[in-house]
């Protein structure tokens, strides 16, 4: 809900908004219910709405990235001893979910930073495995290049449990892909918009 003053909103909008929900036995959450000027903006669903020189940016919140690099600590901890295969696998899904679901935003500049981020840990994690080597060494044992990229945190060979050499996915290497508006009086049970809602489905897929 936007109102041109916050003495609106205040006053007027959420008491309304208020008592429309205790007819229906519900409430607003007091700490998921904020009242903020569009310029400060505000968090939603793990993604931060805000107006920068009056141009509204929807991007990945901060509290999100340091709730999914706090994940990656978690497993890289847990696995310390594990195989660099096994840590590839327990990270993939989580790299590639989070990604996938902040896609659609002004998420390019996050999403080099948390691979830059994953990249120190991992580096760290393959240089407590190995303290007597060199980092040429360490370097060559768990990364490699592939054309104009380096530091690829990749499996050598396939290991014997699975079908596939791992290799680590970046959050880079998804493309941002623009949510596209609905038209308004689009319809899908008529069957005069068959055709709108066929090429939206390969547009965006």
């Amino acid at each position: 809900m936007t109102s041109s003053n916050r003495e609106i909103l205040e006053q007027q909008v959420k008491p309304a908004i208020e008592s429309f929900l205790a007819e229906r036995g519900l409430t607003l959450a007091p700490e998921k219910t904020l009242i903020t000027h569009i310029d400060q903006g505000f968090d939603f669903l793990g993604q931060n709405v805000r107006k920068y020189d009056d141009k509204l940016l929807i991007k990945p919140a901060r509290k999100s990235v340091k709730a999914l690099l706090q994940k990656v600590s978690v497993i890289i901890k847990e696995e310390k001893a594990a195989t660099q295969a096994k840590v590839i696998v327990r990270l993939n899904p989580i790299l590639r979910g989070w990604g996938m679901y902040h896609r659609h935003v002004e998420a390019t500049d996050t999403f080099s930073h948390i691979d830059y981020m994953v990249w120190t840990k991992l580096w760290r994690w393959a240089r407590r495995r190995h303290p007597n080597k060199g980092m040429d060494w360490i370097k060559n044992r768990y990364f490699e290049r592939q054309g104009c990229r380096d530091w690829i945190f990749a499996c050598a060979n396939s290991p014997d449990n699975l079908t596939y050499r791992p290799i680590l996915f970046t959050l880079s290497s998804i493309g941002i892909k623009r949510h596209v508006k609905i038209q308004g009086a689009a319809n899908p049970f008529h069957p005069d918009w068959s055709g709108y809602f066929d090429q939206r489905g390969r547009r965006i897929t």
